[in-house]
């Protein structure tokens, strides 16, 4: 958000400094051109430079973004699984045999 500001006002700043320039220009006519061919390149590479980082930035955050999915969808499948094996466990739970007696049968 802060980059955002800086970018606002560095246009906002731009445009006035051209403005006041091109009124109270010492200079003459070539020289001014020559002036703002050199500033508008330099606005340019700010805007490269700038485009370069937000397209790094949203690149980051669209991986973080997947990594945290893919943690989230496995803890999901994980106690999708535990609760499946709970309801196993208690609908038909395992049962003991019956005692026996020594002699084999049921006591």
């Amino acid at each position: 958000m802060e980059d955002d500001k800086r970018f606002s006002y560095f246009f906002l700043g731009l445009g006035i400094g051209v403005a006041v320039g091109l009124l109270f220009a010492p200079k003459s006519g070539p020289e001014t051109r020559e002036y703002l061919k050199d500033r508008a390149e330099e606005g340019k590479d700010f805007i490269k430079r700038k485009s370069s980082e937000i397209r790094e930035s949203a690149a980051e955050a669209i991986d973080r973004g997947r990594q945290t999915l893919e943690r989230q969808k496995e803890q999901i499948r994980a106690a999708v699984e535990a609760g499946k094996q709970a309801y196993r466990d208690t609908a038909h739970p395992v049962t003991a045999a019956p005692p026996v007696d020594d002699a084999g049968q049921g006591v």
